[in-house]
């Protein structure tokens, strides 16, 4: 059985604890607000590109950019997989990282190659370690800037343009609320303007052509999808890390009061020992 010395340093230990834990709550807290706006205002403005891209493409049905062309069989396959660059978030991270094995798992089980792009710490240093399957890592610090996305869509585009894959997959962690992050994969390239069964007619005019403006939108859709993702995942990370310190700050408190528990039952068996030491010494006299 410990000593009251161990138990008193313990308790001292898991206070200490306690109050980092807290701490890191409360910062994730206050980030949690700004990253929340964040997301939310760029959500409109991703919808609303993605919306004008398909109006634009379904009009026009001859358009033969790249960034639009099917290919068939695909055969290279390339995740984009965003995590965070931190850890202690609970299972934020582990979540994310579970979802893109699964798209490995279903592409290589049609024997299709797999390689990844890895945006944050977390994802490159898993992926790093599974030999031939990080092709590239980006990994900034400090907060989501759009500046981040344009250099991710730049070499994503120009990957596809060129060939070396046939299809390009987004995985990262919607922020749904502050309990709540979902892990999702999207298809990011092709762009897919879906079936229409309307005859395709815009009720404006584009200038000079749809085609000039698809060139123009197409890489800065694939940009803002991208940039979008990134500030759900800032979000749905301060979210995690504020939840899961605020359950270590429960925990903690738990803990202590256990440990005062044990501490006040070792110090009174410490005492009747003495008092039954005495008495036994007296009656002897």
């Amino acid at each position: 059985m410990p000593n009251l010395r161990d138990i008193r340093r313990r308790i001292t230990s898991v206070k200490k604890t306690q109050q980092i834990t807290r701490a890191m709550r409360m910062v994730a807290g206050a980030k949690l607000r700004r990253a929340q706006e964040a997301s939310a205002s760029a959500r409109p403005y991703a919808d609303r590109m993605r919306d004008t891209v398909t109006a634009v493409a379904r009009a026009e049905r001859n358009a033969e950019h790249p960034l639009l062309l099917q290919r068939s069989p695909i055969a290279r396959v390339e995740l984009l997989v965003v995590t965070s660059n931190r850890g202690l978030c609970g299972a934020f991270n582990s979540n994310i990282i579970k979802c893109a094995l699964v798209q490995i798992a279903e592409r290589e089980a049609a024997q299709t190659e797999v390689f990844i792009t890895a945006s944050g710490r977390k994802a490159s240093d898993y992926f790093r370690r599974r030999a031939g399957r990080l092709v590239h890592s980006h990994v900034a610090e400090g907060w989501v800037v759009y500046g981040h996305a344009v250099e991710i869509a730049s070499r994503l585009c120009q990957r596809y343009v060129d060939g070396e894959v046939d299809e390009v997959l987004l995985v990262y962690s919607e922020f749904v609320s502050t309990m709540t992050q979902r892990p999702k994969s999207v298809r990011l390239l092709p762009q897919d303007p879906g079936a229409d069964e309307s005859d395709g007619a815009l009720p404006y005019e584009i200038e000079p052509s749809p085609a000039r403006l698809l060139e123009a939108l197409l890489p800065k859709a694939v940009e803002v999808e991208i940039f979008r993702a990134l500030l759900e995942n800032q979000a749905g990370e301060y979210a995690a890390r504020m939840t899961a310190m605020e359950s270590a700050t429960r925990n903690t408190q738990e803990l202590v009061e256990r440990l005062t528990l044990q501490f006040n039952r070792a110090r009174q068996a410490a005492i009747t020992k003495e008092l039954v030491e005495i008495v036994t010494g007296a009656e002897a006299l």
